[in-house]
């Protein structure tokens, strides 16, 4: 499944590791070497200027202009879907029966 999490980017929910408040971010000097980091090497995707969040994956670290709540709940929904059990197959519509029921 995917997950929109804002600016143009939709990512799959299988790939992500953490979402973080973007204050959290700034204020722990060993985030901010990760993010460093990150960014020397080209891996960071989204405005900085904007972000509410960090959502880090494998690959790359994305700035989310969506707050941590609202990400949780996308993922979380997602969650929930993925867990529903496809009963399309078994649902057979026979247009004489429904007409006769209709009526």
């Amino acid at each position: 499944m995917f997950i929109h999490i804002g600016n143009d980017n939709v990512i799959q929910s299988k790939d992500v590791i953490s979402i973080i408040d973007y204050d959290v971010v700034t204020s722990s000097t060993i985030m901010e070497e990760m993010m460093d980091n990150a960014e020397i090497n080209s891996k960071i995707v989204g405005p900085k200027n904007e972000a509410k969040a960090v959502v880090i994956t494998s690959d790359v670290i994305y700035y989310s202009s969506l707050s941590v709540s609202t990400l949780k709940k996308r993922a979380s929904m997602i969650s929930t879907i993925s867990k529903l059990d496809d009963f399309s197959d078994e649902l057979e519509i026979d247009d004489e029966n429904d007409l006769e029921t209709i009526n």
